[in-house]
């Protein structure tokens, strides 16, 4: 059992909160037993290490036979030591640590996507995770992100993604210009999302077809180069008296609309 907070092996597991050392080492922290549970599920071959302590696991059976099944031995911790790995203010008793498995872009559009959201410069943890998650939940084939948006292995976008990092392609440090072109060479529409768009149900039916979304910055939304590269913007109807909608919430609207389409065409 790992009893000391301060040794070298529990502080380069907690120092993977900060990205200069996911970026040096290619790996990164997850945290509490549904991340535990996805990785495992999904992604094993991944699972560097898995630490937990002797109430979590009992707590959470399911988890330890997943490591079982997926020959992931479980290393026991004091609650001291699991709370100095953790990123959380109340960790949840497991932590692990897994490499990053980004898809490029080339593996994306080889597949033949017909729904793909593109993320350019969005920079809260907490949205990028929430597009992640609505993206698996729409079956959308892939996820790009531009290197100006938010590391993905960020804990607070693994946490908000709840192991949909784990189900959904996603590419990573793509450049825009790149993404839309390998867009449009693999026959999809692509679409940004913008306030100053057309009305998004008058041009609904054309989601029908292979489509790329394009989301932008929390604040200021897409540049005009950005908008310029796509071949549609389209703005979501505010009915009530909202200001607007969260990125987040926006993104999800958008790639459901499409699968609702998508889907009904077959």
């Amino acid at each position: 059992m790992l009893e000391n907070p301060r040794s070298p092996r529990v502080r380069g597991v907690a120092k993977l909160a900060k990205r200069s050392a996911r970026q040096e080492t290619g790996l990164f922290l997850l945290e509490g037993p549904q991340a535990a549970r996805e990785i495992l599920g999904h992604r094993p071959d991944t699972v560097v290490e898995l630490f937990a302590t002797p109430t979590a696991l009992e707590r959470h059976p399911d988890v330890r036979d997943a490591a079982a099944e997926a020959g992931v031995d479980v290393v026991f911790t004091t609650e001291a030591v699991l709370a100095a790995m953790a990123d959380t203010v109340t960790p949840q008793g497991i932590v692990a640590v897994a490499r990053q498995s980004p898809t490029s872009l080339r593996d994306v559009f080889a597949a033949e996507p017909r729904l793909v959201a593109i993320c350019e410069e969005v920079r809260d943890p907490g949205n990028l995770g929430t597009i992640i998650r609505a993206a698996d939940a729409a079956g959308a084939d892939a996820v790009i992100l531009t290197g100006r948006t938010v590391d993905p292995y960020n804990p607070k976008v693994v946490r908000a993604s709840t192991g949909s990092l784990f189900h959904v392609p996603v590419a990573v440090g793509a450049d825009l210009d790149t993404a839309v072109e390998r867009a449009h060479a693999a026959g999809l529409r692509v679409v940004a999302a913008d306030v100053g768009g057309e009305d998004f149900l008058a041009h609904r039916q054309r989601l029908r077809e292979p489509t790329a979304w394009l989301f932008g910055n929390e604040a200021r939304g897409l540049d005009e180069t950005a908008l310029e590269q796509a071949d549609l913007a389209l703005r979501l109807p505010i009915y009530g008296a909202a200001e607007s909608l969260n990125l987040a919430t926006a993104a999800s609207v958008c790639l459901y609309e499409t699968a609702f389409a998508q889907r009904a065409e077959s």
